[in-house]
């Protein structure tokens, strides 16, 4: 068998335009949601305290907001660990190790970040 040409092997994280564009895409949402909360601050009367912050996050559509920030917050990190844990642990049971855990990490943090949202 005869081949011809450069075979390329690829190794490593997700090489790809899609986890670029989704580490845009969620530092924007990111981003956005702080200087929102930074505006709302800026332009609160009295004092910052719980009344100020429950306030803030009252709205449905700011709980949609911090709700739809969690989830960017999850995937924007879990592309980086994943791209972390494929191109420095080599060790394949060691790699699955690392990105089960990181994965159960994430959704305890996102599950814990719902439960304080609604708790407002």
């Amino acid at each position: 068998m005869t081949t011809y040409g450069y075979k390329r092997t690829v190794v490593g994280a997700h090489y790809g335009w899609r986890d670029w564009l989704v580490q845009r895409i969620t530092a924007l949402i990111m981003i956005l949601f702080t200087l929102t909360v930074i505006a709302q601050l800026v332009f609160s009367k009295g004092n910052i305290g719980y009344a100020l912050w429950a306030g803030i996050f009252a709205a449905q559509w700011m709980k949609f907001l911090a709700f739809s920030v969690i989830v960017a917050l999850a995937w924007h990190a879990w592309v980086g660990m994943c791209s972390i844990w494929m191109d420095y642990v080599k060790p394949a049971g060691i790699r699955l190790a690392l990105q089960v855990f990181t994965i159960v990490w994430l959704v305890g943090c996102a599950g814990w970040g719902f439960q304080v949202l609604w708790r407002l």
